[in-house]
């Protein structure tokens, strides 16, 4: 049974901290991928190959969180995580090969996947036990770390090189994981470990349908966090390399796209209480398509920025909604499935832009991500019977 109504804000508020911390690390990095790029000497595609190491440690570790959290609780893995991903982000400024900096993505991505599920099984739990939509709430905190994350990268491009910028992030972010994560350790879990009947038999009793479901839950996350992704590690390079941005200006463009996300998501729960979630989940999707047509293909900086902003609104919302519908129908097994191919979306998208690319252009492949938040649209409408609650 739950605690008080006061042990749950304070369990809101420091699975907040940490999804906050998580975006603001992420962001952190991925605005000093150009940097980085030049550094190792890496072509487009070898750099999506080197990305590919963030991918390969998410999936294999997000396979293996949600055992871990039955295990030991979701709180406990999230502290670990936290600890790990703030020490990993200032490996990549050591390297100088696109093998090396693929080899230590790998651990970076390990910490981020289990950071990733452990928090969003938290999360789940919590949305259950107060029977409100308040999913968006947690990632809109994940969106403002990486606004306030790119934001100050962009700040700092230009006198910091990146080892110092990224070893002044694992600073804070042990810091932070210090104080957040005593809190955190400190709050009862609402779904005990596997020992408990209840969380033991929940994810063992999913039938074949609650299992596609589940799957179809993770394809809609898939969807909306490629956008994520391709926003976070290319384009920055899209507004230098194709726009003549300069490399402050680039950084700009996550912010952009985080901002509004961040708007998109604080306003998520009113959103879906108002307008329910098949509605929330399309007109999402159809404003990314036209946001990230216009971002990837506009002649002018200005109108780039624009477009990534209103790519940020229409996504806002369509993850949040899907890991929350597999959580409930699926239980912390759920969670572990959508979030796995929810942030390998995130995580593969940035490597497959890279390749097409090569193939074509770089503003060509960011439009396959308005052609995915299309996919997004038509798998709601075809699943939106099973959308609503209940």
């Amino acid at each position: 049974m739950p605690g008080p109504r006061t042990d749950l804000t304070r369990l809101r508020i420091v699975l907040t901290v940490f999804f906050a911390l998580d975006g603001f690390v992420f962001a952190g990095w991925v605005v000093r991928i150009p940097a980085i790029k030049e550094q190792t000497g890496a072509s487009a595609s070898a750099l999506g190959l080197a990305l590919l190491g963030v991918s390969a440690g998410a999936v294999v570790t997000m396979t293996l969180t949600g055992r871990l959290c039955r295990r030991y609780g979701s709180h406990p893995v999230t502290v670990v995580c936290a600890v790990l991903l703030c020490l990993s982000v200032a490996l990549p400024p050591l390297t100088h090969s696109a093998l090396a900096l693929g080899a230590v993505l790998l651990v970076f991505g390990s910490a981020y996947g289990g950071i990733n599920v452990a928090f969003n099984s938290a999360a789940v739990d919590l949305v259950n036990v107060l029977r409100r939509p308040i999913m968006p709430s947690f990632h809109a905190a994940f969106s403002l770390g990486g606004m306030v994350g790119a934001g100050l990268g962009g700040l700092v491009a230009g006198s910091l090189s990146p080892l110092w910028h990224l070893l002044g992030l694992t600073v804070v972010g042990l810091l932070v994981t210090l104080v957040a994560g005593r809190v955190l350790l400190r709050c009862a879990p609402l779904v005990p470990p596997d020992r408990s009947p209840r969380s033991d038999a929940a994810p063992r009793r999913a039938d074949a349908r609650t299992r596609r479901l589940v799957v179809t839950f993770g394809l809609i996350a898939l969807c909306s966090s490629y956008g994520e992704g391709a926003m976070a590690d290319w384009g920055a390079l899209h507004l230098e390399q194709d726009l003549d941005a300069s490399p402050g200006v680039a950084a700009v463009g996550y912010s952009c796209f985080a901002l509004a996300m961040t708007v998109g998501r604080l306003t998520g729960t009113a959103l879906l209480e108002r307008l329910g979630r098949t509605p929330t989940v399309v007109a999402g999707g159809a404003v990314a398509v036209a946001g990230m047509l216009l971002g990837s293909l506009a002649p002018s900086v200005w109108a780039a920025l624009f477009g990534f902003a209103v790519t940020g609104l229409g996504l806002a919302n369509i993850f949040p909604v899907a890991v929350e519908r597999a959580g409930a129908l699926g239980g912390p097994g759920g969670v572990a499935t959508a979030s796995t191919l929810g942030y390998g979306g995130m995580l593969l998208g940035p490597p497959a832009i890279g390749f097409m690319a090569d193939w074509f252009s770089l503003p060509a492949a960011l439009t396959s991500v308005a052609v995915l938040a299309g996919v997004a649209v038509v798998v709601a409408v075809c699943n939106r019977r099973v959308m609503a609650p209940g």
